[in-house]
């Protein structure tokens, strides 16, 4: 059947090429008209197309009206606010007949901490006067003997004067690309993890 078929249509092309072969001087240049070798024939499929699952009315009108009924009740219910429980204070912290009394000291010991507190202040300014002079006197040290530097060797004064990068010794790392170590203790020790998750 397929043979004859292709044998038949070889026939009719090659009877309407003959005359535009003609006039286009043996050479086909239109689209139109392809050579009869570039005809393929296939056996025909054997298949039939899917059968489509048979869908109960009643049961798809069912479906329906469950989820309308579930999108009415969700309508109904208001969003729920997620609190903020860094905001709020706690109740035990509101309870206003929870007070620390103030500690009563004598007028004795009143007096003998502020005598206390005097000569302590006394003692820090001190402290801090003998250091802003030391640092004053090595500043000055350094100055006479950077120009007395000058004055020898020009070289060793501008190296002198050079920042030192060892001076201040500064590594850095950046995180790690490696997984946690298992089985690893934190050193700040374990918590449990209380953070309340809400879902909209």
């Amino acid at each position: 059947m397929s043979a004859a078929l292709s044998r038949g249509l070889c026939g009719a092309l090659s009877r309407q090429t003959a005359p535009s072969s003609f006039l286009l001087g043996g050479h086909l240049q239109s689209p139109w008209f392809a050579p009869v070798m570039t005809l393929k024939t296939s056996a025909p499929l054997r298949a039939e197309p899917k059968k489509k699952k048979k869908v109960d009315p009643k049961r798809d009108h069912v479906l329906k009206e469950r989820m309308k009924k579930k999108l009415k009740k969700m309508e109904k219910v208001a969003p729920e606010f997620i609190p903020l429980d860094d905001l709020i204070t706690p109740f035990k912290c509101l309870d206003e007949t929870r007070e620390r009394s103030a500690l009563k000291l004598s007028f004795e010991e009143s007096e003998g901490r502020a005598l206390l507190l005097k000569e302590w202040c006394r003692y820090k300014q001190e402290q801090h006067k003998a250091e802003m002079r030391a640092v004053e006197l090595a500043i000055e040290a350094q100055r006479e003997a950077l120009e007395e530097l000058k004055v020898e060797s020009k070289e060793l004064y501008l190296a002198a004067l050079k920042p030192d990068p060892l001076l201040f010794p500064f590594t850095h790392e950046g995180p790690a690309y490696t997984p946690p170590i298992s089985k690893h203790e934190a050193p700040d020790g374990k918590y449990t993890d209380i953070t309340k998750v809400y879902t909209q």
